[in-house]
């Protein structure tokens, strides 16, 4: 098992009890791999002390502000390559079909491209896959990254930690092109509700859904449909 990648997972899931007990542990894991750069494993520190030791009714507060009421800061990944079109689900699906092929089943009420889930995957996975599949969504978790660094919260250094470990170089058009999505504000109900209104029904694959990356992988796979070992549409390699 990859140690690091299954605190990560832990790190970046709903904060409980239990996940309070099991910080030391997790920092520790964390500290020690040198994978990481001395300034990724400083950085990381904030966001182990906060787990540890604060409230835990103001971290469960924080996270479901951040990941749960602002889309784009969505940990389901593939909500940020397809949105809410049709080629969402038949990514979902392919996604599942990759896990149980592994010999994975998800227990949990998480969708399974929520990034914990996906980590705790491909911390059961040979390096080279894993560092593969991180490097197809590097480009969303370099968003997710820059998001949380202008909100200056401690979860951005779980994502640049993520970045590091899939040695993707990301393409600044693909980033730049995932940052232009407005941000809302998670106080702000009425602009929430007009982010997450229902979204136009969509009778067949949306090739424009994503962006021209994604797009590209896609249009891939399909041509290849086989290789099951890859989850797909997370993103072309960047």
């Amino acid at each position: 098992m990859d140690r690091t990648l299954k605190a990560l997972s832990l790190a970046l899931s709903y904060p409980t009890p239990e996940l309070q007990r099991a910080m030391p542990e997790i920092a520790a894991v964390l500290a020690a791999d040198s994978r990481l750069t001395a300034a990724a494993r400083r950085a990381l520190r904030p966001l182990m002390q906060a787990l540890a030791q604060e409230d835990i009714y103001a971290l469960q507060e924080t996270y479901v502000a951040l990941f749960d009421r602002t889309r784009t800061l969505s940990l389901n990944l593939f909500e940020h390559v397809h949105g809410e079109s049709r080629a969402r689900g038949g990514a979902m699906v392919s996604l599942l079909e990759t896990y149980r092929a592994g010999g994975f089943e998800p227990v949990t009420a998480e969708l399974p491209d929520h990034l914990p889930v996906l980590l705790e995957f491909l911390s059961l996975r040979p390096a080279a896959e894993a560092r593969e599949i991180l490097a197809d969504a590097a480009h969303i978790l370099k968003a997710l990254q820059t998001r949380l660094e202008r909100r200056e919260s401690p979860w951005a250094a779980a994502f640049a930690a993520l970045v590091e470990l899939s040695g993707a170089r990301v393409a600044p058009d693909a980033l730049a092109e995932l940052l232009e999505q407005p941000e809302t504000d998670s106080d702000d109900l009425k602009a929430l509700d007009e982010v997450w209104e229902e979204a136009e029904v969509r009778f067949g694959p949306d090739p424009n859904a994503g962006c021209p990356a994604s797009r590209e992988m896609l249009a891939r796979m399909a041509t290849d449909p086989a290789a099951p070992e890859k989850p797909r549409a997370l993103g072309a390699a960047r």
